[in-house]
């Protein structure tokens, strides 16, 4: 295996990693801490005094949070008993076995910014989960609601392009099928830009309507592998006597918009008969802001279900009748809200890597995924995917991301620093979009 580069962090002054760590994740803390505060009244009328008590006492351990961090104290290894407990101080312990400094002692700024980002994240949730009765509260969740309301326009227009291309989908030749899968990938990419993690949990809900965008979006697309995914389908299509099933598995990201736009693909791939199950991955936690667990997944679609437009509606009823038939199958796992880089499933997570194997493709959306696959490590530019994944390859896959940490494998020579010169902030504005296979060809 050849040599990996050293992990992105934040004792690179300046660098993303740096400015999250010094400026984002605090103020994401500060708004955790105010969220809490601001449903005191309903944590008393819940469970009275308690209730506040609960509320003082998650407070204050994220403000203790808070303070580690911006004082770069050493970090400490979790306390509260959870499924995840024990795997997580293992990891902090193999960390600080790899650290020169003089104390052994991870600390926020030297440490590597994936483990970091997400020990923040799990670490809000044990100070939930240390203060019963109010430990079922997701921090994140009015968040994650607002982005959905306020793309109230953007999902109708969504949704009543689908059911319109459903009633003529049959009649449709191979091309112009191709051409729709096309545009309902781009679509899915583009919503990916709705990210609250990136905005500080800020509203990033989408309101233009993407589907006209499209066109003038096409040369933001910096790798656009979507060719060989509509090959490796419509083969699995044709094959489909032999076959008699095609699994699509979609790892994902944000709840809110992009998870309309995942849904609205997953219903394409069914209609058209280019998959006949789709798996669908998310979080069993609240996690980094706008990341999508199993209450938001069944909350938005009775959410589109009950949406005051008819073919709004259509499309929540028939998502529900998916998930009743098992066309359409949520699975949470631990592992998606560890640290590990994925290249360490088979031997952290051996069961969800074996779960993975059973798909013909999967779909990894957004940044964090993709900061998984390839390790968060400082990698040339032109180093290819396949490299880049250090081992992990279960089974076809994609990244569908809009660029918003400086991590990208796989562009031509010179093309990533050619983007540099022109324009510094490329790989972190989410202006620029990928589309990227490792498979067979």
């Amino acid at each position: 295996m050849a040599v990996v580069p050293a992990s992105l962090s934040g004792q690179d002054v300046g660098s993303f990693a740096y400015l999250t760590i010094k400026d984002r994740i605090p103020q994401i803390l500060t708004k955790v801490i105010d969220t809490l505060h601001r449903h005191k009244s309903e944590f008393f009328e819940k469970h009275g005094e308690e209730g506040v008590e609960a509320e003082k006492k998650a407070i204050s351990l994220l403000s203790k949070l808070r303070n580690e961090l911006q004082t770069d104290k050493p970090i400490i290894p979790l306390v509260e008993k959870f499924v995840d407990t024990d795997i997580w101080n293992q990891y902090l312990e193999y960390q600080q076995s790899l650290l020169n400094e003089s104390d052994g002692k991870s600390r926020w700024f030297y440490s590597p910014w994936l483990f970091v980002e997400c020990y923040m994240y799990r670490r809000i949730h044990e100070a939930i989960i240390q203060s019963p009765p109010i430990d079922y509260f997701d921090v994140f969740k009015e968040s994650k609601e607002q982005n959905f309301y306020e793309s109230q326009e953007s999902v109708i227009a969504l949704c009543t392009h689908l059911q319109q291309l459903i009633k003529t989908i049959e009649d449709l030749d191979e091309n112009q099928l191709k051409d729709e899968f096309f545009k309902l990938l781009q679509i899915s990419l583009w919503g990916n830009k709705c990210d609250l993690s990136l905005s500080g949990g800020e509203s990033s809900s989408q309101k233009t309507d993407v589907l006209n965008s499209l066109e003038d979006l096409k040369p933001f697309i910096l790798l656009n592998d979507m060719e060989h995914l509509w090959s490796l389908l419509s083969n699995c299509k044709k094959t489909r006597e032999k076959v008699s099933v095609t699994r699509v598995y979609i790892v994902l990201d944000n709840s809110g918009f992009e998870l309309v736009t995942d849904l609205i693909l997953a219903n394409f791939l069914l209609s058209s008969e280019l998959a006949t199950e789709v798996h669908f991955y998310g979080k069993t936690i609240p996690w980094f802001v706008s990341d999508t667990t199993i209450h938001d997944f069944n909350w938005l679609i009775e959410q589109v279900k009950h949406g005051n437009h008819k073919w709004m509606s259509k499309c929540g009823a028939d998502w529900e009748e998916y998930v009743k038939m098992g066309k359409w199958v949520y699975h949470d796992h631990i592992f998606w809200t560890l640290p590990h880089e994925y290249c360490a499933m088979p031997q952290v997570a051996p069961d969800l890597y074996a779960e993975l194997q059973k798909a013909h493709l999967i779909l990894f959306k957004g940044d964090l995924n993709y900061r998984k696959l390839t390790g968060d490590r400082k990698w040339e530019f032109s180093v290819p995917f396949h490299q880049a994944l250090n081992g992990f390859h279960p089974a076809p896959l994609c990244t569908i991301r809009t660029l918003k940490a400086e991590i990208q494998v796989g562009l031509k020579p010179g093309q990533g620093e050619q983007l540099m010169a022109s324009e510094p902030c490329w790989w972190t504005s989410g202006k620029y979009g990928i589309f990227q296979y490792d498979g067979p060809l």
